[in-house]
């Protein structure tokens, strides 16, 4: 069974793509609703979450996690994947892993983009923080220009159901700041050559709202459906994290207000009939390892 994890709401538009490209796989998603969002805590408590709710899932029979988190990807999963993966197997013998939606989008991104191009983030505060997706978009394509703008209401307003001319006024707020930047960096201004990564899964649940705010010919990557992608082939090439199945769905959750059930269920096409457990356990760490 492959588990899907997010800090609340936002991770569906990965899940959702997750179960169109793999209908005959169990899915197990968790949300993390009552510490959302991640993207305005510290990392030490990023990093403690993810891990408490990796272990849940692995818990519930899921042998591969997907962090379909931005967040949780980029500040918690290098040292998920390098020391506690390794030790866990090394423990119990049982073999998992955990990957996240960064990398696949990179290179969605970076296979799109056309020389000297602009690529801009749209991100949470944490996630632009980290770094991550400039440099390992300039190790792949050191040619462009990479531009972040951080957006740190945006998901904490999707995940309280905030009306949707408040979650516009937000876009746009973060739209004109990004585009203010073209009077530092001159390159910014071609906009015809930008390409733009939603770098927080709760964004493509306005995804309508940003393409209104951008200027025209901004190509947009979808990073549900690029780790959709990924996810498959890495399936094919290591088969022994996951077999099909008979494509069940279950949904948990450590509790949500209803506000935001509607602009969720506008998405869904639907009800998500999740069940709410407990809060996750109490923070393991007391500070970020090396």
């Amino acid at each position: 069974m492959v588990g899907v994890f997010d800090s609340g709401f936002g991770g569906l538009t990965v899940h959702r793509a997750l179960i169109e490209a793999l209908p005959e796989r169990d899915f197990l998603y968790l949300g993390d609703h009552r510490n959302a969002p991640y993207g305005t805590r510290p990392p030490i408590e990023v990093l403690n979450l993810t891990c408490a709710a990796i272990d849940r899932l692995f818990a519930e029979g899921c042998t591969l996690v997907v962090l379909a988190c931005n967040t949780a990807s980029t500040v918690a999963l290098r040292w998920i994947q390098q020391q506690w993966l390794p030790a866990r197997r090394q423990s119990d013998g049982i073999a998992r892993n955990v990957i996240g939606v960064v990398v696949p989008t990179i290179e969605a991104a970076t296979a799109l983009a056309k020389p000297a191009d602009t690529i801009a983030i749209f991100a949470t505060r944490r996630t632009v923080e980290t770094d991550s997706y400039p440099t390992e978009i300039r190790k792949r394509r050191p040619d462009l220009t990479v531009v972040q703008q951080s957006c740190p209401d945006l998901a904490g307003a999707i995940e309280r159901g905030l009306p949707r001319e408040d979650l516009r006024a937000l876009v746009e707020r973060y739209v004109a700041e990004l585009l203010e930047k073209q009077s530092v960096e001159p390159r910014v201004a071609q906009y015809q050559k930008r390409c733009v990564i939603l770098a927080c899964t709760h964004y493509p649940l306005v995804a309508d709202l940003f393409a209104a705010a951008l200027p025209e010919g901004v190509s947009m990557i979808h990073q549900p459906q690029a780790t959709a992608a990924a996810l498959r082939s890495y399936l094919d090439r290591h088969p022994e994290y996951d077999r099909p199945g008979t494509g069940r769905r279950n949904f948990i959750s450590t509790g949500f207000t209803t506000e935001a059930l509607p602009l969720i269920e506008r998405f869904w096409g639907g009800p998500v009939p999740f069940n709410v457990f407990s809060e996750l356990p109490a923070s393991l760490l007391t500070e970020l390892p090396a």
